[in-house]
């Protein structure tokens, strides 16, 4: 994945967060790019990463040793005992139901402490159009989609104002673009 259309969004992200040393949860981190990127930012980030993933936590870890890494799926982080200044969810958001998101959203704001930064990513489609898609090895993965107003009233909803919203269009194919939506929330 191209992750260079995204840097402006990671870039907001570490600036929202201005203490130092400050600790970041990383929800999905898949192969640690995201992890990577953050951390060429902020060297003084305290990241604590997460998949669902063994194989994605290992190729994280080879990418990434200074950071600490636990097998967890995102559905799960109302077991964390922990407070966090940013929590970082890129592209986790379209392997998740509405009813899951609506809970992520609620307990990333018991996980953050107050002026906490929360990253959400998704591609940007008409919820009923969520189905069974093949990837480029050819496993089948459900995505689901998403518009921005129910992001925007479910972070209202959990007292998050939005800082940043962008739009990015995203190549999926040669002759397919797809939009992709990130917020940046503050707590």
């Amino acid at each position: 994945m191209n992750l260079d259309l995204y840097n402006e969004t990671y870039d907001v992200f570490c600036q929202q967060i201005k203490k130092k040393k400050s600790e970041i949860l990383e929800l999905g981190c898949g192969p640690g790019n995201i992890t990577k990127y953050l951390i060429s930012k902020r060297e003084d980030f305290k990241i604590k990463a997460t998949d669902v993933a063994p194989s994605m936590l290992k190729l994280a870890k080879e990418n990434n040793p200074t950071v600490d890494f636990e097998l967890m799926d995102c559905r799960e982080i109302n077991t964390i005992n922990q407070k966090f200044d940013g929590i970082m969810c890129g592209f986790t958001i379209p392997y998740l139901s509405r009813e899951d998101c609506s809970k992520l959203i609620k307990e990333s704001c018991q996980l953050l402490n107050s002026d906490g930064i929360l990253y959400l990513s998704m591609i940007k489609g008409d919820y009923s159009s969520s189905g069974y898609e093949f990837g480029s090895t050819g496993d089948k993965t459900y995505v689901y989609y998403y518009q921005e107003e129910y992001f925007i009233n479910e972070l209202a909803k959990n007292n998050f104002e939005v800082i940043e919203l962008f739009k990015i269009k995203y190549p999926k194919t040669k002759d397919i673009a797809q939009t992709h939506l990130v917020f940046i929330a503050k707590k």
